[in-house]
């Protein structure tokens, strides 16, 4: 695992680019200690108007990168809050103050192929692991309009379903899922997404028997273990997802619904 260096750096904003429903943020990062690994995540604020007359946003944002090279990090997100929103405003050369990276990401499969299950902007922590494992990597990923899914422009060749039916086929991730474990069913599920999604692909990989890593999202502070306001409870008590996780064996859960995770 990549340790994350003593505090906070200031880095600057390379490029914003519009997808549609998301915004990806490239920054440079030339000189970070270490490469991330797929499945880590950074903790991120803007260094000017965070905060300020309306008391919000004060703590950082958790976010999965989503992209990685020599010189620059890569985060996708959607603006849903005043937090994101600001962050989604950046342009070249604004600073942005960046902890990490931090947590646990994911593994390497013991069995069978990589099989990377996204929902929205849960797609993240998926592009960078699937750069990782190669493209020929199978994808399915599930979005609620057009508008969402030109994320999917990164992960050519990925099923995709819409909720609306305005891309590919009408109906849930999940449905392609069942459908690729009937052909296949050695495959090792990497999943992130929202918790309905990340709960359906629990019960799944439970009553297939295949082995699945959840990358778990739930509301964060400090990113260090010490705030406690991140804890899942698992089948061996109860863990933190920013020094624990955020990628969780299934196996380990009861349920993938995290209290506070935003729907």
């Amino acid at each position: 695992m990549t340790p994350a260096p003593f505090g906070r750096r200031l880095l600057r904003v390379i490029k914003n680019e519009r997808m549609g429903a998301y915004n990806m943020i490239w920054v440079a990062d030339p000189e970070r200690p270490g490469d991330p690994e797929p499945g880590q995540f950074y903790m991120l604020a803007a260094e000017r108007d965070w905060g300020g007359a309306e008391g919000r946003p004060y703590l950082p944002r958790a976010f999965s990168f989503a992209r990685c090279n020599d010189a620059a990090l890569a985060f996708l997100l959607e603006a849903i809050g005043p937090g994101t929103s600001r962050l989604a405003e950046l342009e070249q050369d604004d600073g942005v103050w960046v902890t990490g990276p931090l947590g646990v990401g994911f593994t390497e499969p013991e069995r069978g192929r990589a099989l990377l299950v996204g929902g929205g902007i849960g797609a993240a922590p998926l592009l960078t692991w699937r750069d990782q494992l190669g493209p020929e990597t199978s994808t399915l990923l599930g979005f609620r309009s057009a508008q969402h899914a030109e994320a999917a422009r990164y992960f050519p060749g990925a099923q995709i379903t819409t909720d609306d039916g305005s891309v590919g086929r009408h109906g849930f991730v999940t449905e392609l899922l069942r459908e690729e474990l009937d052909a296949d069913a050695e495959a090792t599920i990497y999943a992130c997404g929202p918790p309905p999604m990340l709960e359906a692909v629990r019960a799944i990989a439970a009553e297939r028997e295949v082995p699945a890593q959840l990358a778990m999202e739930s509301g964060m502070a400090c990113g260090f273990g010490a705030c406690m306001g991140c804890v899942v409870q698992t089948k061996n008590g109860y863990v933190r997802l920013c020094v624990d996780g955020p990628v969780v064996d299934a196996a380990v859960l009861e349920s993938a619904w995290v209290p506070g995770a935003p729907h």
